[in-house]
């Protein structure tokens, strides 16, 4: 966003970050497509090849014989998304704060024209402004852990639909530590029971479960971190912008939506707002604030567009094989491998995702 001549103020706030300028425990890892790193490229703060590995296939595996793979060959792209370790990526944001002139760090709110929200999904400042956050709940928690594999990853992305005592289960494992690394983020989606059972339980037990759960593709699992769990939900804000008694809001990222991590789009959603929001203001006519409303709406209509494609479908598929009837069973495997050779809709459907025009 070009802001000649005017001096921009931010207030970092983030409870969960820690001391991110020395780096923290945070076992997270994100999936970026190509225009969330072109944004963060242009801002200087792209990862290392060490902490940003790039994706080129995902295997997907339903739970009675259906599979859908996606290749970046396919796409003639560099790669599907990158995963990125989150501490690598956060220390490099702070790090190019310190050389931005035009911003500086607040730790107090200030009189501006335009606050932009981006405090989380538990925004403090949402709430302040009297903004109803439509949360749907679902019946699982995440659990998030990191694990060496005696299988190198080959640069795959795999994901497992799966039941367990009758109840949904979807496990991610994510390849991270670089194109020729052995280490993977692992995302699992789990009843609350059995998420803070598989948290609780000993190393051993815990990769011998993951094991099982991801057929042995990765080979013998070794447990080299913390284990993170958290409840799932999708949300999203009834009204993502307005004005207060100091001038114009807008919500941006968490504080304004929020989606299931099985489809790894997140961030993705949250760095979109972000382009989104710095075209418009951009673009708009010199005599225009950038608190103007007519502008601000442009943008809110524009993302909550995104979110429909992107929530939505995060939402039908966590739906669809979290229901155990034997009929919805066989359809939706079936369904999976039929899309797998859908031809110009998969590559639609992939092409959306990597951020690309489809």
């Amino acid at each position: 966003m070009q802001l000649a001549a005017k001096r921009l103020r931010v207030a970092l706030v983030d409870p969960q970050a820690g001391d991110l300028a020395s780096g923290h425990s945070d076992v997270r890892a994100y999936a970026l497509n190509a225009a969330s790193r072109e944004l963060l490229q242009a801002l200087r703060c792209w990862p290392d090849a060490q902490h940003a590995t790039p994706v080129l296939s995902m295997q997907v595996f339903g739970d009675h014989g259906g599979a859908l793979r996606f290749d970046a060959s396919e796409q003639a792209a560099p790669a599907l998304n990158w995963m990125v370790d989150v501490p690598a990526l956060e220390a490099l944001l702070v790090q190019a704060l310190g050389f931005q002139s035009l911003v500086t760090v607040m730790n107090e709110p200030c009189t501006a024209p335009l606050t932009v929200i981006c405090e989380g999904k538990a925004s403090s400042t949402r709430a302040q402004f009297g903004v109803d956050f439509d949360v749907q709940a679902y019946p699982q928690h995440a659990l998030a852990a990191r694990v060496d594999c005696s299988v190198a990853h080959q640069q795959v992305a795999r994901q497992w639909f799966s039941t367990h005592q009758g109840q949904g289960e979807i496990l991610a494992m994510l390849p991270l530590a670089g194109e020729h690394g052995s280490t993977c983020a692992l995302v699992w989606s789990l009843s609350p029971e059995r998420a803070l059972a598989m948290q609780a339980a000993l190393p051993d037990v815990f990769c011998q479960e993951l094991g099982a759960a991801s057929g042995q593709a990765l080979g013998g699992l070794t447990l080299i971190s913390a284990r993170s769990v958290w409840p799932l939900q999708s949300a999203s804000a009834q009204q993502w912008c307005g004005t207060h008694a100091q001038g114009a809001w807008v919500l941006a990222g968490d504080a304004a939506h929020t989606v299931h991590p099985l489809a790894g789009q997140g961030l993705n959603l949250g760095l979109g707002d972000v382009a989104a929001l710095a075209k418009v203001l951009d673009a708009r006519p010199y005599w225009r604030s950038v608190g103007d409303m007519r502008l601000l709406r442009t943008y809110a209509r524009e993302r909550k567009t995104a979110l429909a494609m992107v929530g939505g479908t995060g939402d039908a598929m966590q739906q669809i094989f979290y229901q155990q009837n034997p009929l919805l069973v066989s359809a939706r495997n079936w369904g999976m491998s039929a899309f797998s050779r859908s031809g110009p809709l998969k590559q639609w459907a992939a092409r959306k995702a990597m951020g690309w025009p489809a």
